[in-house]
This record gives structure tokens, C-alpha cells and sequence, in this order.
């Protein structure tokens, strides 16, 4: 028998720590429109400027470089502009390093597999764990060359690592390449260029506590005035005090407009991030700031009034509604999405079956959501999975961990908690013990929907089985009864159906008939010799 490994205990997953908030900044007139690009601009350049020296630093990067870098950027904006673009350099940066640390993680393993797999003779079948060696000498030799190919990679990663170099393009990688694919994309030179400057813009502040509105740089009044700080190059495009731009819009946050204005009220710490979206040709203001942390539920608070299991799949969440003891209730949900187009097509998508799943929450009452913690970085590999792209591209696909962090977001604001269970085996153990109870004639049971069985009983602490083993010596005298059942009072609970006497047919019920207890009463052939005597017949005694 193959040996499972060991299943995590499921855990509640943290909230929010910050809110962001964005809305759309109408009414702009030509000049305001020349002032923002022109501060977009210029800052953008100096951002520019600042990362090239953060990636020169490398790993020799310390608190005096950062402050040299910031006080060579500071007579060419202003103090607070420089920290702004300094903090953001050095958060870029960071990513960069850990996306560097992924792809090192992702070649090792590709070159792991195919070395185990060219060690492997040509043809050898695999195993449920392990595959097998390659099915002709053309893939061998095929996957030779790749080998080499990801080994010199390999070794320009880790020179790079140790260097502590990172690659970075301002605007975005694809974008870059897209301009040698114009015709593809259907872009014409001009579109690409003014998308590209757009995406190398920086105008975005950080908030600071105690100063008026929330923030100096970009401040936004209760009644909805926006001002900006001109860069000392362009000061004199000012049209307020103190070297300030007054935008000609007004400014009103539709979602959470409450707690924002209270903040600004409050002189509380708000950033600000502005950017023109090209494909629109909109301007939009971005508000964030953090909040404190929620208070976990208890676990037992969280499942006293029972748990929704939440399968994830391509197209679709399924989920079961669970009461206290771990019986499905009622009949399975769908919430479905498609996940194809944009990312902010996708987003949306996602966000609107989290707020029908919500929705039903609410309704049946429970506290708690239990949803898989799925990750599959280590599964998306080309070498692991070869010829089935399908499937690659289908896990490529699914938003895993951003579907986990919305959840537990959009959650937060409704005092349900979010459970993540281990997903070892759930699929496959729902199906093995509910699928077949579950369907009915009127009802179809998937496999996605027992899996959120599985989920949500796996986050009660209850084992997938419907009903642990039966006592192995002499029934219930020894070793106790069964443990996994629901309580006495819940109708339609797993138990042993009671005996009741009598034929069990179509046309008569069992028990109501009236000979059900005289098995002789029926005419069919062979009566039964439990209810007549027996006499043997006697013999003669002459011819």
C-alpha cells in the first residue's frame, strides 16, 4: 500500500491589513490634463535614475546609500516626492529579487525531473509518483539538449544571485516586447509609445500622520479637492500657494467613501497613487492605508453554526453547505466565472462568484467558509507534466492565491472567517465516500461537489469517511460504537435502518400488508418450511 503523507491541520486565514479604494477623476480640463502627464513625467525620469543606482548597489545596499540616493533626488522634486520614489525603488527591487528566487527554485526542479528521467531506460512505464523514462530515442535526445539549456541558465541565475543582480524594465516586461509584435497586438507605433510613457509615469505619495488632510503631497480634502505638490522644475505651473496644482475636479470614493472621510477628517495617514489608464483614456486616484488587524474568531464560534466547503476549479466554484456534524444539507451551489481575457476581466470575474458565495453565507447563516490551500508553483512545470499543455495551462490559469487573499478580504467586512485546509486527497476521498450517496434520480452529483465535502469536513476536523470502520473483535462490547455520526435529534442522519417485518415490494409497504408476517400467505412456489410440520409417510410392507 503507497503511503500517504500527512495532512496539515487547517488554519484561519489573516485578513486584510490595508484597504485600497480607487475612483475616477472626471471633469478634467486641458490644462489639468497637461499638468498631470508633465508631473508623471518628470518624477517617472527620476524614478528611472533611482532604480539603475538601487540595481548598482546590489546586495551592498544599506541605510546611507539610501539616504545619498535620496538627497541627490530631493533638489530635483522635493523631500517627501524623493522618499516616495526612493521607498518605491526599493520595494521594486525587492519583488525583483523574489521573483529571481522563484525562477532559481523553478529550474532546479526542471533540471531535477529530467535528469531522473534520462537516467531511466527508454520506454520504462512510470508510477503514480515517479514517471518513467522518456517513449522514444528522438524525446531523449530532445530532452538532452533541454537539459543543457536549462543547466547554463541555471548557472547565469545563481552568478546573478550571488551578484545580487536583478532585472527590472520600468513599464513592464511584455510591454516592452510587445513592440516588436505591433501587428499581434494591433497597436499602431505612436499607441505603443504613448502606453509605454504612461506606464513609466510615477505620481504616487505616501501619507503621513498628523499632517493636514492625511498627506502633504497629494492632499484631497472632505469635500473632495485634490492638490498636488509640483516638482521644483515646475513650480511655476502653479495655481495655488505654496507651489500647489488645484485640480478643477471634485473627488468622491463610492466604496468605503465613509471610512476614507473620516481619515481625512481625522488627519490620518493616506497614500495616493494618480495614473491614466490608455486604453480608456481615463484618469484615476487610488486612496490606501492600513487598518488594524481583525480579531480571529474562535474555532468553535466560527463552526457552531456549521461550515460551506468550497471546491475551486477552472470555471466554477463548487460548494456544500455543512451542518454542525459534518452532513451536507440541502443541495450543492455553483458559482461559476470564466477566466479568460484581460486580468482585469479575470479579477472581476472572480470578485463577482466570491459576492454570490457570500451572499448564500449569509443566508444559510453560517460563520465560516472553508476553501483549499492550493499552490502550484511547483506544478506548473514544462518538464513535469510534457505533452499535457491543457493541463498546464489550465493551473497556469486558476488564480489560487489571490482567490484565498480576496476571499479572505471581502470576507472580513461580513464576520465570516476563512478556513484553509490541506488539499491532499480531497477529490479523490469525496468521491470514494459521498459521490454514490449523494446522487439521487433528481440530483447529480460531481466530483467537484463531494470535493467540497471533503473540504468542509476536513476543516471541522472530521475524517472525509462517512463513518469510521466497524469494531473488529465483537462488536460494541469491547471497543466502543462508531464515533463519526451525526447527533440523535437530527433527522435523517446515518444510521442503521430499522427491521420491519414483512415483504419489501412495490405494490405492497413493508410491514403494511395484510399477511406480511405469514410468509406461507403469499402464492409463489416453495413455501417456506419454518411454518408447517413435517411427517414422513409410511412405508408398505408387501407388494
Amino acid at each position: 500500500m503507497a503511503e500517504l503523507r500527512p495532512i496539515a491541520a487547517p488554519f484561519v486565514a489573516s485578513g486584510p491589513s490595508g484597504v485600497a479604494v480607487r475612483t475616477r477623476l472626471k471633469q478634467l480640463t486641458p490644462g489639468d490634463e497637461k499638468v498631470l502627464r508633465l508631473v508623471g513625467a518628470h518624477l517617472g525620469s527620476l524614478a528611472s535614475k533611482d532604480l539603475m543606482a538601487r540595481c548598482r548597489d546590489g546586495t551592498e545596499h544599506s541605510g546611507d546609500t539610501w539616504a545619498v540616493r535620496k538627497r541627490e533626488l530631493t533638489p530635483a522634486s522635493s523631500s517627501r516626492w524623493a522618499g516616495s520614489i526612493t521607498k518605491a525603488t526599493h520595494d521594486q527591487w525587492a519583488l525583483a529579487r523574489r521573483c529571481q528566487s522563484a525562477h532559481l527554485n523553478n529550474l532546479e526542479a526542471g533540471i531535477r525531473t529530467l535528469e531522473a528521467r534520462l537516467s531511466l531506460p527508454v520506454g520504462q512505464k512510470g508510477t503514480k509518483k515517479a514517471p518513467g523514462g522518456y517513449r522514444s530515442r528522438r524525446e531523449w535526445h530532445a530532452k538532452s539538449r533541454r537539459l543543457r539549456v536549462l543547466e547554463d541558465r541555471l548557472a547565469a541565475v545563481r552568478a546573478d544571485r550571488e551578484t545580487g543582480t536583478v532585472h527590472v524594465v520600468r513599464g513592464g516586461k511584455r510591454l516592452a516586447r510587445t513592440r516588436h509584435h505591433l501587428d499581434a497586438a494591433q497597436l499602431t507605433e505612436s499607441a505603443w509609445r504613448g502606453r509605454w510613457e504612461a506606464e513609466r509615469w510615477f505620481c504616487q505619495a505616501d501619507g503621513e500622520s498628523g499632517k493636514r488632510y492625511g498627506n502633504e503631497t497629494i492632499r484631497v480634502s472632505p469635500e473632495g479637492e485634490m492638490s498636488i505638490k509640483l516638482p521644483a522644475p515646475l513650480a511655476y505651473l502653479a495655481n495655488a500657494r505654496y507651489g500647489r496644482y488645484v485640480l478643477a475636479c471634485r473627488i468622491e470614493f463610492a466604496h468605503r467613501g465613509g471610512e476614507w472621510a473620516d481619515r481625512v477628517a481625522a488627519n490620518r495617514a493616506i497614500a495616493y497613487r494618480v495614473h491614466l489608464d490608455t486604453g480608456r483614456d481615463r484618469w484615476y486616484v487610488t486612496a490606501a492605508w492600513q487598518i488594524p488587524p481583525t480579531p480571529t474568531l474562535p474555532i468553535e464560534t466560527a463552526l457552531a453554526h456549521g461550515v460551506i466547503g468550497v471546491d475551486m476549479n477552472a470555471d466554477h466554484l463548487a460548494a456544500w453547505h455543512l451542518d454542525t456534524h459534518g452532513n451536507p444539507t440541502g443541495n450543492p451551489r455553483r458559482f461559476s466565472y470564466d477566466l479568460t481575457g484581460t486580468a482585469e476581466h479575470r479579477d472581476a470575474q472572480v470578485r463577482h462568484a466570491l459576492t454570490r458565495l457570500l451572499h448564500w453565507a449569509r443566508t444559510c447563516g453560517v460563520k465560516a467558509i472553508a476553501v483549499e490551500d492550493l499552490d502550484f508553483a511547483a506544478e506548473k512545470t514544462r518538464e513535469k507534466h510534457g505533452r499535457r499543455k491543457h493541463f498546464r495551462r489550465l493551473i497556469s490559469g486558476m488564480p489560487t492565491s489571490k482567490l484565498r487573499a480576496r476571499l479572505a478580504s471581502m470576507a472580513d467586512q461580513t464576520g465570516i472567517a476563512v478556513f484553509a485546509v490541506d488539499p491532499a486527497y480531497t477529490s479523490k476521498w469525496g468521491a470514494q465516500h459521498w459521490q454514490k450517496p449523494l446522487t439521487a434520480k433528481t440530483r447529480k452529483t460531481t466530483r467537484h461537489d463531494v470535493a467540497a465535502v471533503a473540504i468542509g469536513r476536513r476543516a471541522q476536523g472530521h475524517p472525509i469517511r462517512r463513518r469510521t470502520a466497524p469494531p473488529p473483535a465483537h462488536r460494541s462490547d469491547e471497543h466502543g460504537h462508531r464515533t463519526v455520526q451525526a447527533g440523535r435529534g437530527v433527522p435523517g442522519r446515518e444510521e442503521t435502518r430499522p427491521r420491519i417485518p414483512g415483504p419489501r415490494t412495490r405494490s405492497v409497504g413493508a410491514g403494511r400488508g395484510a399477511n406480511a408476517g405469514n410468509q406461507n400467505a403469499q402464492h409463489r412456489p416453495g413455501r417456506s418450511a419454518e411454518h408447517e410440520t413435517w411427517q414422513q409417510d409410511s412405508l408398505p410392507l408387501s407388494p
